[in-house]
């Protein structure tokens, strides 16, 4: 016997009949054949279990019972007379001596069908969350998140690696996002920020002597929300290397993570080591992103001083890039479609022609092209069959477009895609500053606590935006799953690195002591990676939306509607640390 029970709603077999059990759960439906004989089925955590009512006293027992409430059913199981191979219980069934109703559903309608609940609006699901989780589909992704956690914990113990938890109370610091503030009571007028995620504290950790850390980390950023993040809250598996080298994390996150993916993946297949290494700017320019999705072959070819001789005027004084596949069969409508998605998801628009079976140009723009077509030919290695899409604008605006033709294209084109696999890959030598789009200034391109290639020398003597650093990305299918890089261990380059962006040594010791002073100590070279947990269970579960794997998110809106939350608080507790409310109302 075990809470009340002897056995789950997916545990008996044929090998049971004739058991006295008793099973408890929910009251998903019945189906009522006469005045005595329906046929309940009964589900729990496990799976569900048929029951057979064959007295008219047993059905009473649920006369003016709703659909979910709970019951606890004693009874004797026998061999069906019809079985089915769609239920782990399929050929066997119980009937009741007892029933008795646990827990009363009140309601006689509920706000969604519990397993078709993955079709209501995402906004109902979550204000009824615990009725979408009752749904087994939905239920599976949190299991499925929950053994992946699991084994990944495993495997990092396995490495030798130490799991330490940091503090979730902390310091406001400029990490790229915006910190959620907490008041300190005691301190008026000062706050907590919740971590963007643990970088400080785990570089600490390194000068403090630990040799490998980890931990799966709960991180809290004021974004916004999109299909593959979700806002406020989320997971990684942050780690961290003393004496270590970007070969140290490359090899340990090869070992760490294809296994997990082959296991637990909709697709067995998953890149071995070494994963594939693509420079930013080399990732930029046959790809078009800095995020490639590698199960598609094609690549991006620049063809501005080709295209740039004719007579189209969107080329001119523009860098011009084409796209070609032999695979590609769609109609024209198809194809303009195409085009406009490409638009609407990448601001810039996109072109095209064919090579028809006689080796001419047709469609598009090919009449602009036909003066020069030997020229086009060489450059592209064109034939009969190919079709050509072609992007043009800045630098920038050209790769982007050119990028999401790539996969738009690849992704229509037989023989170009392999869909069925997981294929990572890392991109790296990120530079390590950028113009910032809004300020105009030199701003650190990627994360300001990484060490530039080349160390005091580099910053001293080279044009900064030529400054590559040692910062890498973790990418599987087109999805970013993680930043990392080896850390500016030294306080002087440190302090050099940021000089250059208008921060001198007195705002480093102000915005980052504790890690600045730890440095200044005696630290280790250490390096580091933190792939989000969420972003890695959506991909292996085949999901669009992050929220499918996570078991209380806020919607699109940063809002948690079950909980109601954000929401107003007594005056009282403004009071007590000393907040004040002042809300334009023109808001």
């Amino acid at each position: 016997m075990m809470q009340s029970r002897t056995h789950t709603c997916d545990e008996l077999r044929l090998s049971d009949c004739g058991k006295n059990v008793t099973l408890v759960g929910w009251y998903e439906n019945i189906r009522r054949v006469s005045k005595n004989l329906c046929f309940l089925v009964l589900r729990d955590f496990y799976g569900v279990t048929q029951v057979v009512l064959e007295t008219e006293d047993m059905i009473q027992c649920l006369d003016g019972v709703n659909n979910e409430s709970t019951l606890q059913i004693e009874g004797v199981v026998r061999e069906r007379s019809s079985k089915t191979d769609q239920l782990a219980t399929g050929d066997i069934e119980v009937v009741p001596s007892h029933i008795e109703v646990l827990g009363k559903c009140i309601y006689n309608s509920l706000p969604f069908e519990i397993r078709q609940s993955k079709n209501a609006d995402e906004n109902v699901r979550l204000k009824y969350r615990y009725l979408d989780l009752r749904n087994p589909a939905v239920k599976d992704r949190i299991l499925m998140r929950s053994r992946i956690v699991t084994e990944l914990r495993q495997r990092m113990n396995d490495l030798d690696f130490v799991e330490v938890t940091t503090p979730i109370l902390t310091c406001s610091s400029p990490e790229g996002a915006r910190d959620y503030l907490v008041p300190a009571r005691n301190h008026p007028g000062k706050f907590y920020a919740l971590p963007q995620a643990p970088q400080q504290f785990k570089q600490i950790l390194m000068a403090s002597g630990f040799d490998r850390y980890f931990q799966i980390a709960p991180c809290f950023r004021d974004e916004d929300a999109r299909a593959d993040r979700s806002p406020g809250e989320f997971y990684q598996l942050d780690m961290e290397m003393a004496f270590a080298s970007q070969e140290d994390v490359f090899e340990i996150i090869e070992k760490v993570l294809p296994p997990v993916f082959e296991k637990y993946g909709v697709f067995n297949r998953a890149s071995a080591a070494p994963f594939t290494r693509i420079p930013y700017l080399e990732s930029l320019a046959k790809y078009g992103t800095d995020k490639p999705d590698l199960r598609i072959d094609l690549i991006i070819n620049d063809v501005t001083d080709c295209f740039a001789k004719c007579a189209f005027e969107p080329f001119h004084g523009s860098v011009i890039k084409a796209v070609v596949t032999d695979g590609y069969t769609e109609t024209r409508k198809e194809t303009d479609k195409m085009c406009a998605d490409v638009e609407t998801e990448s601001g810039s628009k996109a072109y095209w022609f064919k090579v028809d079976e006689n080796g001419n140009y047709v469609g598009g723009i090919s009449k602009f092209l036909v003066d020069f077509k030997e020229e086009v030919d060489s450059l592209l290695g064109l034939k009969p069959g190919d079709f050509v899409g072609v992007t043009a604008g800045t630098r920038g605006a050209a790769q982007k477009s050119a990028g999401v033709l790539r996969r738009m294209l690849g992704m229509k084109s037989a023989g170009h895609y392999d869909k069925d696999c997981y294929e990572f890959c890392w991109i790296v030598d990120f530079p390590m500053y950028e113009i910032g789009e809004e300020s105009g200034a030199l701003e650190f391109c990627h994360n300001p606590f990484s060490m530039p290639q080349g160390g005091m020398k580099a910053l001293e003597s080279m044009n900064p935006l030529d400054i590559l650093a040692y910062q890498y990305d973790l990418v599987c299918n087109g999805v970013e799953l993680s930043s990392g890089a080896v850390r500016n261990h030294d306080p002087e380059i440190m302090v050099k690195a940021f000089d250059l962006v208008g921060l001198g040594e007195d705002d480093v010791k102000a915005k980052f002591p504790a890690m600045y002073n730890a440095f200044c100590y005696g630290a280790p070279p250490h390096a580091g990676i933190a792939p989000g947990v969420d972003r890695m269970v959506m991909l292996l579960a085949g999901e669009e939306s992050i929220r499918e794997i996570i078991p209380f998110p806020m919607n699109k809106q940063a809002q948690d509607i079950m909980m109601g939350a954000p929401a107003a608080v007594e005056p009282k507790q403004l009071d007590d640390v000393h907040i004040k409310i002042n809300i334009d109302s023109k808001q």
